[in-house]
């Protein structure tokens, strides 16, 4: 192991590259330079020393030699990067040292780091945590996604609702990546394709009069735990080979001249354009394979470098395809192989199938991605070829497996009726296709995609997501942390599974003091920055009720609204009921085109609005919307929360990950039995939660009935009635029956899809018990202690574990 893997630098070392750094890139000696100058001047002191060690690795001949991953993922969320690169390097306590000599403070720097704007909720949170467990399991595995210059946007709450704003986060963020200029790759788009026969008879189809884009690496670097392995996520940023067309300019067509240059970057301006229109479509088609071009053929000349062959691609590489968006490098790869290499369709497609796996995300049918034939055909023609024969060939092999069932057949079809299909693209091609619950597995395997399990059964598989927990354990919450490895030592930092030996303190009188001491602190803190932000005083002896992630009606955060107005309602008839005071957080973006989601912040800020001018209700009961929901905020949202809701309608959640970062933050979970809340359940018991709703069962026999109608609830529920007449009646001045309207028109039996009018009542009565047993702190707490000492089995390194054994087949090279 090289010195640079064995020593950690000294505070005057750093400080002394600090200096150096703010010498050569700004002119300034310390005490002249501004907090941005010395904010870069650090981050590159420490980027220097992941590039030290990421040599250091990966120079390694039995690294180079050894199978490694490629994740491939649309999006990403790694949040900021100087916190979490200290802790992981063992550099925190230095650079703090190093920092205070110069006059600055480390806490001044973190507060200017900002959350890299690559990702958008869970699913880009999830592919971060792999990246960082990957590395810290001593594993090599690279991800690989766009380098998107504004994000997906930075929301806004103006004038009671969502607006959206540039993310112009690469202004200081672009300090954490390296351009790689000179590994830049071509990808073609467009043009026609020719038929070109050898003397042999033997056919070959020719690409040409295609537009080029080229895409320019630029890698973060990932560090593990311990900092021994530092692992690679490459960001491509799209551009044109052509400047500028002088001719055109020289006509005074100035805009003309650059137009190829404008449209070759806009790829990689925005994550998940809206593709409620064909521009939309075709941007988001690009996007995709843009990213997944690039990325396979660096790949595969990567390989190239360390051995002769391309027979053995399977043997040193697995590329993850991280729900349906990567699904074109299964025809890219395919490409490669048979076009730029000369392979038979029968070696190269063998070797595709052994290469290649697909996480499945959700069974939403929107997520489960179909584009237009003939769009994909024209933007794409020789993918669209290449996926044209993947299906011919299938179809025959669905014939001779189904010969009496067309509908099954039809069903399984990667185009069909004028669309490609994604998702079924990924589940015919790909060697292992696991769900990222046990619920979710089930439900892939037995309603999304029966035939192809009738198949091949034994390619479907499990894996329940995990997070990188020590980001919100051991950074975000330093005093739990500190109080946990004062119990039971630091174990559980490399080995999550060790939190369960917290749990003989369930009954620990001064244990669970300290818990709630710890709780309090982080819930003033937290109080603070709501103060700051949203102008509302949250009082920190109120239960912190929380509800953070993507707006999705699935995902029911109206019901959380229509139990705070049917709460506001019963205050303001009696005065004197006896209710715990409770503070309702939410953090939630709403994709920029889904207007019931957007409607819906915009009640949540108009009930904060209205409780907020009720001196009656307002020292009881409040509502904060937090804007702009990040990884940061995020950290500093779960060490404060006390009840985490997870109340999606059963059987719509695949997984989540919220959930466990609240409960390893001692938070209680308040939810139905779906997702990973079903694993939740049996890591602490129904005991240690508040369940409540149907179950998945229940809500399908609902629907297969076609009998469900929200008007009977209005009829024979009084509670329900009334919060329908608030709603309808408008809150503070603002309009809301294109709510009430979701609810009672259109739908299965007439309206509300998720069911929030039949869950209501359960929910109501869940909540009350959470206002019960809150008064028994001893009993509060205990409950904490167990959900804490549970929490180690949703770890992000068990999950890579169970990647790496049984879907990657890599092994650990430190």
């Amino acid at each position: 192991m090289s010195e640079a893997m064995t020593m950690t630098m000294t505070a005057k070392e750093i400080s002394e590259r600090i200096e150096g750094k703010l010498l050569r890139y700004f002119g300034a000696e310390p005490g002249q330079a501004t907090v941005q100058q010395v904010y870069r001047a650090a981050c590159m002191v420490v980027r220097d020393e992941l590039a030290l060690r990421w040599k250091a690795y990966h120079s390694n001949g039995n690294a180079r030699n050894k199978k490694r991953v490629y994740y491939l993922s649309m999006e990403f969320l790694p949040g900021a990067s100087l916190k979490n690169n200290l802790f992981n390097l063992g550099l925190t306590e230095p650079l703090r040292q190093a920092l205070s000599s110069l006059g600055w403070s480390l806490e001044e720097l973190c507060g200017l780091d900002p959350d890299a704007g690559l990702g958008n909720g869970g699913l880009g949170r999830l592919a971060s945590c792999y990246l960082d467990a990957i590395a810290s399991q001593g594993m090599s595995g690279h991800g690989m996604s766009i380098c998107y210059e504004y994000g997906i946007f930075k929301q806004r709450i103006l004038d009671g609702g969502q607006t959206e704003e540039p993310d112009d986060w690469l202004d200081l963020g672009e300090v954490w990546l390296r351009e790689m200029e000179d590994e830049a790759e071509e990808v073609h788009f467009g043009g026609s394709l020719e038929e070109e026969w050898d003397d042999k008879g033997k056919m070959k189809l020719i690409h040409k009069d295609f537009t080029t884009v080229v895409a320019v690496p630029y890698d973060m670097l990932i560090p593990g735990y311990g900092g021994q392995v530092v692992n690679t996520l490459r960001l491509w940023k799209s551009t044109s080979p052509v400047g500028i067309d002088m001719k055109l300019f020289a006509q005074g067509k100035y805009l003309q001249a650059q137009k190829e240059k404008h449209m070759a970057e806009i790829i990689s301006k925005i994550l998940y354009p809206e593709d409620a229109h064909e521009e939309g479509k075709t941007l988001r088609i690009m996007q995709q394979y843009f990213f997944i071009s690039a990325s396979l053929q660096f790949l595969v000349r990567t390989h190239l470098k360390t051995f002769a062959t391309l027979d053995n691609l399977h043997e040193a590489a697995a590329i993850h395809i991280n729900d349906t968006h990567p699904a074109m490098a299964i025809p890219e790869l395919l490409r490669i192989l048979i076009d730029d290499h000369g392979m038979e369709w029968d070696p190269a497609w063998s070797i595709v199938k052994k290469t290649v796996s697909y996480t499945n995300h959700t069974i939403l049918p929107e997520a489960l991605e179909k584009w237009p034939e003939g769009l994909f055909s024209r933007l794409l023609p020789r993918l669209y070829s290449i996926v044209s024969e993947i299906n011919r060939r299938q179809a025959v092999d669905l014939l001779k497996t189904f010969p009496d069932r067309e509908a099954l057949r039809r069903e399984m079809a990667i185009i069909h009726n004028g669309e490609l299909r994604m998702a079924n693209l990924c589940v015919a091609s790909a060697h292992r296709v696991n769900g990222v619950s046990a619920l979710h597995s089930g439900l892939l395997r037995d309603k999304v995609f029966p035939g192809f399990y009738l198949m091949e059964p034994e390619k479907f598989t499990n894996v329940t997501n995990g997070i990188a927990y020590r980001r919100w354990l051991c950074q975000a919450n330093p005093r739990l942390s500190g109080l946990i490895e004062e119990l039971c030592g630091p174990g559980f930092k490399t080995d999550a599974s060790q939190l369960k030996d917290f749990l003989k303190f369930k009954d620990d009188k001064g244990v669970q003091e300290e818990l709630a001491a710890i709780k309090l602190s982080n819930k003033e803190r937290l109080a603070e920055y709501i103060k700051e932000h949203n102008g509302v005083t949250a009082d920190p002896r109120s239960i912190f009720d929380v509800q953070v992630k993507r707006l999705h009606e699935y995902k029911r955060q109206l019901l959380n609204l229509f139990h705070i107005m049917h709460l506001y309602q019963r205050l303001k008839e009696d005065p004197s009921l006896d209710v715990h005071p409770r503070t309702f957080l939410f953090g939630a973006k709403a994709a920029a085109g889904y207007y019931m989601a957007k409607e819906i912040i915009s009640l949540a800020a108009a009930l904060s609005r209205m409780i907020e001018k009720d001196p009656a209700v307002r020292e009881r009961l409040r509502v904060v919307f937090l804007e702009n929901y990040s990884v940061s905020l995020s950290e500093l949202i779960m060490p404060a929360a006390e009840v985490s809701e997870q109340i999606s309608l059963a059987g719509k959640e695949a997984s989540g990950t919220g959930n466990m970062k609240l409960m390893i933050n001692g938070a209680l979970t308040l939810g139905t039995m779906d997702g990973a809340n079903v694993e939740i359940c049996q890591a602490v018991g129904e005991e240690n939660m508040f369940l409540f709703g149907m179950r998945i069962e229940e809500v399908e026999a609902l629907q297969a009935s076609g009998a469900y109608s929200p008007w009977e609830y209005f009829r024979q529920d009084r509670d329900v009635a009334a919060v329908m007449k608030l709603l309808s009646g408008g809150i503070d001045g603002r309009d809301f029956r294109s709510i009430l309207n979701s609810l009672t028109t259109g739908g299965s039996g007439g309206g509300d899809p998720y069911f929030v009018l039949a869950d209501f009542p359960s929910y109501k009565e869940a909540q009350e018990r959470v206002d019960r047993s809150y008064r028994d702190q001893a009993l509060w707490n205990a409950m904490s202690v167990v959900n804490i000492a549970g929490a180690g089995v949703f770890s992000a390194d068990r999950a890579v574990r169970e990647y790496a054994e049984n879907i990657w087949h890599i092994k650990p090279i430190v």
